[in-house]
């Protein structure tokens, strides 16, 4: 047999409250006084009651739920961006629906309409971009839209990324105060923003010091690719340092110097980006720049939160935040090195 489903009129009867009282109890952000909300718990526990979301965003216009487009969860900065930004939201009230989309138009087209029909309340694009005609249509819809670990030309959003020009200038000073004579560098897809900014760092912080890089190769940010790079490096260039756009193929480079016998660290060095758990591995130890999840979080959800309040105050800019170099031990030391720096 099945049994009706309990109203939240039974639970304020039950309860001795107003049926708006159990409304505030089960709303996040609204208030209501230890006493009617334990009162109102109680009596829910008793009756078996739970509230209907989905009927309530309904009725308030607001769905309590922010949507997050990903290009691809191989990488393991992003589940490590997920868990936080999940939790983050969560503290305000909100909960995350994922999307993940190619690198390509249609792709993203198609799973932001899915997000709009499904009426978040904003939408966080992390590692991907989004076309003119998509921001405009977000910005008619009233969703606000903030860019994690990416940014665009002419970007009508929030961009929230760590310092990528800045970090990759600190690679390559660390590794010419390294004595390194021949560096290469495995970039990041030069379709993004983050792939084309670290490059850009590395090769001006070569050339301020009247060097340049070996060969620089786009790894695409993936596995495969870096590992076919990191073949082509050796066999033509025999490079002493490789800087790699992302730690997720800095572990695929790694793995194919050893397996061609070289000592890295020591015969050529490697340094990555990220400073996801995996680098501080003994396996791995890799030296590599940190990106500031954190700080990058809590300024996504800042920026949210301050958009979804007032609509109309919310203005294009992009937040960089600086990330330290991490260094460990694929990557030879420059002389003197101490933990703090040169």
């Amino acid at each position: 047999m099945s049994a009706s489903k309990v109203t939240s009129t039974e639970v304020a009867r039950r309860a001795g409250v107003s049926q708006s009282a159990v409304s505030r109890v089960f709303t996040p952000g609204a208030s209501a006084s230890k006493a009617t909300i334990a009162k109102v718990r109680k009596a829910a526990e008793e009756l078996g009651y739970r509230p209907n979301n989905l009927a309530r965003a309904m009725v308030s216009g607001k769905s309590r739920i922010i949507g997050l487009v990903v290009a691809y969860l191989e990488n393991q900065f992003y589940p490590i961006v997920l868990e936080k930004l999940s939790n983050a939201l969560q503290e305000q009230g909100y909960h995350i629906l994922i999307f993940t989309a190619p690198n390509s138009s249609d792709g993203v087209e198609s799973v932001i309409q899915d997000l709009m029909d499904y009426q978040v309340d904003g939408i966080v694009a992390a590692s991907v971009s989004l076309s003119s005609d998509l921001a405009e249509r977000a910005t008619q819809a009233g969703i606000p839209v903030v860019l994690f670990n990416r940014g665009q030309d002419h970007s009508p959003f929030v961009e929230v990324t760590s310092d990528n020009i800045a970090g990759g200038r600190q690679v390559a000073n660390f590794l010419l105060a390294g004595g390194h004579q021949r560096i290469a560098h495995i970039s990041g897809w030069q379709g993004s923003s983050t792939g084309r900014e670290r490059q850009h760092g590395f090769h001006a912080g070569l050339a301020a010091a009247g060097a340049a890089s070996v060969a620089t190769l786009d790894g695409m940010y993936s596995r495969e690719v870096a590992m076919e790079c990191a073949d082509r490096l050796l066999k033509e260039h025999d490079p002493d340092a490789i800087f790699v756009g992302n730690d997720h193929m800095a572990f695929a480079v790694i793995d194919h110097l050893r397996r061609q016998g070289v000592e890295v660290g020591r015969e050529v060095s490697v340094v990555g980006y990220d400073d996801v758990p995996m680098a501080a591995w003994d396996a791995y130890d890799l030296t590599t720049i940190r990106q500031p999840v954190n700080q990058m979080v809590e300024a996504t959800v800042s920026a949210l939160m301050a958009h979804i309040d007032n609509p109309n105050a919310a203005t294009p800019r992009r937040e960089t935040i600086d990330g330290p170099l991490i260094v460990r031990g694929s990557a030879r030391k420059p002389e003197g090195w101490l933990d703090e720096g040169v």
